[in-house]
């Protein structure tokens, strides 16, 4: 029984995917009313979000990564020396 529902389910589907009319989803419905009464302002592709500050320069970010890798450095030889053998 359940080939035949199988079946039928595919004969249902082929001869829906073959319908010379189909009926637009809810929301393209939607949309479609909202944009006759009040239609969307043109829009350039790839809009861009507002203006980004300017970011630093590389170098100023390489010395803050250097010299946190330099502190770590110190850190590590300090508490070595400290340290019981």
């Amino acid at each position: 029984m359940g080939e035949q529902d199988d079946g039928e389910r595919e004969f249902d589907l082929r001869w829906a995917d073959a319908a010379e009319h189909k009926e637009p989803s809810a929301r393209a419905r939607m949309l479609a009313a909202r944009w006759r009464e009040n239609p969307p302002q043109p829009q350039p592709f790839r809009a861009g979000p507002d203006p980004v500050t300017p970011r630093r320069s590389s170098w100023v970010s390489t010395a803050i990564v250097l010299g946190c890798v330099a502190a770590v450095i110190l850190l590590l030889g300090y508490a070595q020396l400290r340290a019981p053998y």
